[in-house]
């Protein structure tokens, strides 16, 4: 029986660990090894007080019919309306004999993608579309600037060498500066000229003004097809009744029903190596530091403190590059509020009619806030009390140890609500309730020696009994079902006695991935 070692109880984990156990008869003997105290890494779902907040948000939507069978075979999608779409008449394509999420609890929604970007207090599409309202809200002047810079973007060709040029390409310059500059400094805390042009090619591939036309003429037409939208332009999307950490902790669950052993509190600080192998690793934990044996590992922790750790790495390039790899700290301030003050113009019905957005991309320059989720959207059931009260996450991007992360809790709290105040999203006195969750190393970058890291790459895959999977694992801004498939390749090699890295590393690689449906 061969000993596997998963470091991080992430998705891509987790998902390692559940295809290693589910067909296999006793062949792997599989441990978790999970730094916190909970599952699902960035994808769990915080409880606080009878409401539940999602970090960072998570729609299950993939173009790899792998996932989504994988998704709904766990969690079966719904066969009656949820909560909301019940009392307000909502319709939504529904399964044959698929649970009642009124009285199941193990069941996947079906939900609407509504994402607007609030800039000058006023409402955009996200992306942006050339609606009326958006024409309206910019006003004659701009758009026709903004029409004739796109213009001329398509006639002269920026050097795609850093994400400004990715963008004004696409958008053309004025509606890069609008909607994507100010927003992308929020959250990387560097000028997108700074910035490779890696991290728009792998969050919004094939996304432009051109997708955007393509887009709204089919719909004119009467076309509404997942399958071939754009990701940022999918209408639908799937997503557990709880959040996203129900089904993880679901896996967690069916992976220690297969054998799998799941240790918390376990720090990975060291990992010993051995003629070209790893051999083991050691943690600390609340009782004692642990050593950790195993013939196989399986790495979800991010590549700094891998290599930080890797006893036999007397490369000091590699160290170098590595110890350079740039990392974006994120802040969620949940608010229970007993209303907003804006305004839902739109022609979707919501229970309390509060504006339908799962999130609101907050471009304006004047305040640190990125992104608004409202839970009530995502989930009903995320809410104790949906028609009473709205339930919303506050997403802030920071670097650990700032004066933003140092905050305490109330002081956190306090900005973030005198914040919403300012734009006019809450009047003074409307929270009811608040929760701070704090997030270290959420958004690798890809900045500082990110342009050296395939040599990183090429020195850790010398390591034949090492896989590295997952957002961190690889250093890849990567969505959570491309986390889950690099560690359905890694889970291949295994069961295959394979030790070709490439199938892995190569996820999230292609240029087609979302342009077009895999088969």
């Amino acid at each position: 029986m061969k000993k596997i070692v998963i470091i991080g109880g992430g998705p891509a984990g987790l998902t390692a660990a559940y295809e290693l156990l589910k067909d296999t008869k006793g062949e792997f003997e599989v441990t978790i090894l999970e730094e916190s105290d909970v599952l699902g890494g960035i994808s769990q779902t915080v409880h606080y007080h009878g409401n539940r907040m999602d970090i960072g948000g998570h729609r299950f939507f993939s173009k790899d019919d792998t996932i989504m069978k994988w998704w709904s075979d766990l969690m079966p999608i719904q066969g009656k309306p949820a909560y909301d779409d019940q009392k307000l008449g909502r319709e939504k394509p529904l399964v044959s004999g698929g649970p009642d999420p009124e009285k199941e609890d193990v069941v996947m929604l079906v939900r609407d993608r509504v994402s607007r970007i609030y800039y000058n207090h006023c409402f955009f599409d996200y992306p942006v579309s050339l609606k009326k309202e958006a024409i309206q809200n910019m006003g004659f002047a701009t758009t026709m600037r903004a029409g004739f810079s796109y213009l001329g973007s398509c006639i002269s060709k920026k050097p795609e060498t850093n994400l400004e040029n990715f963008y004004v390409n696409r958008f053309g310059k004025v509606l890069y500066s609008m909607f994507f500059e100010g927003y992308t400094e929020k959250l990387w805390g560097r000028h997108p000229s700074e910035i490779s042009a890696d991290w728009g090619a792998q969050r919004v591939k094939g996304l432009s003004i051109r997708a955007v036309i393509k887009d709204m003429f089919s719909k004119a037409f009467g076309k509404k097809n997942n399958e071939n939208a754009e990701t940022s332009l999918i209408e639908q999307f799937w997503y557990p009744k709880y959040g996203p950490g129900q089904l993880w902790e679901l896996v967690g669950k069916k992976v220690q029903e297969k054998g799998g052993q799941i240790l918390y509190g376990h720090t990975v600080k060291t990992i010993r190596t051995e003629n070209g192998k790893i051999q083991s690793v050691v943690c600390e934990t609340p009782e004692e530091t642990k050593e950790i044996t195993g013939d196989i590992f399986i790495s979800s922790m991010p590549i700094k403190d891998l290599v930080a750790g890797l006893e036999g790495c007397a490369d000091s390039e590699i160290q170098r590059i590595a110890a350079g790899l740039p990392y974006r700290d994120f802040v969620t301030v949940g608010l229970l509020v007993n209303k907003l003050e804006l305004v839902n113009k739109t022609d979707k019905k919501t229970l309390g009619n509060i504006v339908p957005d799962c999130w609101i991309y907050v471009q304006d320059k004047g305040v640190k806030l990125g992104r608004i989720q409202i839970f009530n959207n995502w989930s009903p059931y995320m809410v104790e009390k949906p028609e009473d009260t709205v339930w919303i996450g506050l997403e802030y991007f920071c670097a650990e140890g700032d004066e933003f992360w140092n905050m305490s809790d109330a002081q956190c709290i306090d900005f973030a609500t005198k914040e919403l105040v300012k734009m006019g999203v809450i009047r003074e006195n409307a929270v009811l309730d608040s929760h701070r969750e704090k997030v270290k190393k959420a958004y690798p970058a890809y900045f500082d020696t990110y342009a050296q890291f395939d040599q990183v790459v090429s020195y850790l895959d010398t390591y034949e009994n090492l896989f590295c999977v997952g957002r961190n694992g690889q250093h890849r801004y990567n969505n959570m079902d491309h986390s889950m498939l690099t560690a359905i390749h890694a889970a291949d090699a295994i069961k295959h006695n394979s030790t070709d890295k490439s199938a892995v590393w190569n996820v999230n690689q292609e240029k087609e991935y979302h342009e077009q449906k895999q088969s």
